[in-house]
C-alpha cells in the first residue's frame, strides 16, 4: 500500500479494496508520483491533456526513475488534449524506454473522438482515478489557485481491471477500422469487467461495448432519493433528466457548476436547462474562487466518480472511465467534500435567474445547447461510420 500523508480522509475499506479520498489536485499530484515511485514492475498512465511544466516535469521525473529500476513504464495521451506538448518534453522518456502512445493520431474524420480518462494503475495492485489533468494550471488547493478537483487512491482487485482497461485504449488508440475490431474483441472476450459488489469499473465511448456507464447510472437515480452532483459541464440528456426530476420529487438533487468555465460554449449550453432544472425543485449551486473540473455523483450509498461529466459529449462521444463504489463511509467521505465545495458556492435562485438574463443571454445559451446536444453528436455518428 504507497499512500502519502497528511490527508483530511483516512483509508477507507470497500469490500476487498482500500480506498482514499484526495480532497486536492496537489494532493492527487503527490499520490500519484508516492504510487510511481513504489511501482516494481508495470507503471502505466493515462492522461487527456499533459503539460510539459509544473506537476508533468515532477511526474516525467519519476516515470525515468521507475524505468532506472528497470520497471514497465507506458504513458497513454490524447492527440488533441496534448497537442501542445512538444518532442523535446517527450524524447527523454522515449530514450529511456518509455512505451509512449498518442490515441487518434490522424484527427481527420475522428477529430470529435477524445480519449478523456485519467488513470493511473502501478503494478495491477495500485491505482489513481480522478477528474484532473496534468498540467500547472490544476494546481493548488482549488480555492485559493488551481483547479477544484478531486479523485481516489484505491488498492485491490479493481486495479488489475482497470489496467486491462488501460490495455484496450492503448490496442484502441490508432482510431481506425482494424483497431476498432481489435478492441472489441478483447473486451468481449473479457466480458462484463467488475471487481465486488463493492466496487465496479465503467467504461464509455464510440465503438465499444455499449452502455454499461449510462445504464449503471440510469438505474442508480431510478432508485435514489437524495443526490448530490459535481460535473465542470453539465447537459444531461432528456432521459437523465427525467430521472434527476423523479428523484427531486422524493427527496432532494443538488447539482454543484462551475461559477467560471474553460469552455463558454458549455456553460451557457448548461445555462439553457437552468429554469427548468430549477423550476422542478432541484438545487443549482455555481462555484466561485477557481474552475470546478470534478466529476462526482452522490445518491445514498453509491459514489461515481472518475473522468465523465453529466454531459452529452462524456456520455456519448468521449472515451472516459467511472468507478462506481457502493459503501456508506465512502459516500460520506464524498458529501464531507462537496459540502465544504459548496460552502464557495453561490446559490442560483429562480426569481433573480430570470429577472437577470437578457433576450441576448438567453438566445446565445439556445444556440449553444444545439451545438453541443445535436450538432456535435450527429458528426460524431457520421464521423465513426465514416472510420468503421
Amino acid at each position: 500500500m504507497k499512500t502519502v500523508e497528511p490527508s483530511r480522509f483516512p483509508l477507507r475499506e470497500a469490500g476487498a479494496h482500500q480506498v482514499r479520498w484526495l480532497a486536492t489536485v496537489d494532493e492527487a499530484y503527490a499520490q500519484m508520483e508516492c504510487c510511481i515511485d513504489g511501482a516494481h514492475r508495470r507503471v502505466c498512465l493515462e492522461t487527456y491533456l499533459l503539460r510539459a511544466a509544473g506537476p508533468g516535469e515532477r511526474l516525467a521525473a519519476a516515470l525515468l526513475r521507475a524505468r532506472n529500476r528497470s520497471v514497465a513504464v507506458h504513458l497513454l495521451i490524447d492527440a488533441l488534449g496534448s497537442e501542445e506538448l512538444s518532442a523535446d518534453f517527450l524524447a527523454p522518456l522515449r530514450a529511456a524506454g518509455v512505451h509512449i502512445v498518442i490515441f487518434n493520431p490522424k484527427r481527420l474524420l475522428s477529430l470529435p473522438f477524445r480519449n478523456h480518462r485519467k488513470l493511473l494503475v502501478c503494478d495491477s495492485q495500485d491505482a489513481i482515478v480522478g477528474g484532473f489533468n496534468i498540467g500547472p494550471e490544476y494546481v493548488g488547493n482549488g480555492v485559493t489557485q488551481g483547479y477544484c478537483d478531486t479523485g481516489v487512491y484505491v488498492s485491490g482487485p479493481i486495479a488489475q481491471q482497470l489496467e486491462y482497461s488501460f490495455d484496450d485504449m492503448v490496442t484502441l488508440a490508432p482510431f481506425g477500422a482494424r483497431a476498432i475490431r481489435q478492441t472489441r474483441r478483447r473486451m468481449a472476450r473479457r466480458g462484463r469487467v467488475t471487481a465486488d459488489g463493492a466496487v465496479s469499473l465503467l467504461v464509455s465511448g464510440p465503438a465499444l461495448l455499449r452502455g454499461g456507464l449510462r445504464r449503471s447510472l440510469r438505474r442508480d437515480l431510478r432508485a435514489a432519493r437524495n443526490v448530490i452532483i459535481a460535473s465542470a459541464y453539465f447537459l444531461p440528456s432528456l432521459r437523465i433528466r427525467r430521472l434527476l426530476y423523479r428523484a427531486a420529487r422524493a427527496g432532494s438533487v443538488r447539482v454543484l457548476l462551475a461559477g467560471t468555465s474553460d469552455v463558454p460554449l458549455a456553460r451557457l449550453a448548461a445555462e439553457c436547462l437552468y429554469e427548468r432544472l430549477l423550476r422542478r425543485g432541484i438545487h443549482i449551486y455555481e462555484y466561485q474562487p477557481q474552475m470546478l473540473h470534478a466529476k462526482l455523483v452522490v445518491m445514498g450509498d453509491v459514489m461515481y466518480i472518475g473522468s465523465s461529466n453529466l454531459d452529452r459529449r462524456s456520455l456519448h462521444i468521449n472515451y472516459e472511465l467511472l468507478l462506481r463504489f457502493e459503501s456508506p463511509t465512502l459516500a460520506a467521505d464524498a458529501r464531507t467534500w462537496l459540502a465544504q465545495v459548496v460552502q464557495h458556492s453561490v446559490t442560483v435562485d429562480a426569481a433573480h435567474w430570470r429577472a437577470g438574463r437578457s433576450l441576448w443571454r438567453r438566445m446565445l445559451a439556445r444556440a449553444a445547447y444545439f451545438l453541443l446536444s445535436r450538432v456535435d453528436t450527429l458528426l460524431a455518428r457520421r464521423g465513426l461510420r465514416a472510420i468503421s
